[in-house]
């Protein structure tokens, strides 16, 4: 491959990725409006926000059907991550808590 064509891969790569991070963007959000709407339940049901059991339950799952390059513990740190903030959310929108 020569420079012209390395450059225009690049800038085919990076559109890529920019294609994907809006994916991201709309899928996280999606997954916020849900978190929101398990806030608003939880009180109802007399549950508390934080439920560790669950929250193991999908750092398992999520890391069990990713199939790389990601390695387990990258998925896991992502997902603690997501896990925060949609706890977060949930909190906001739960008048207990």
């Amino acid at each position: 491959m020569d420079r012209p064509d390395a450059e225009l891969e690049l800038s085919r790569l990076r559109d890529a990725i920019d294609r994907v991070d809006e994916v991201i963007v709309r899928l996280l959000n999606q997954r916020a409006k849900y978190a929101i709407e398990i806030g608003e339940v939880k009180p109802v049901l007399g549950m508390p926000i934080y439920a560790p059991e669950r929250e193991k339950q999908v750092l398992l799952h999520v890391v069990g059907i990713s199939g790389g390059p990601l390695d387990p513990a990258a998925v896991r740190r992502l997902f603690e991550r997501i896990i925060d903030e949609s706890r977060r959310v949930e909190r906001q929108a739960s008048p207990h808590d």
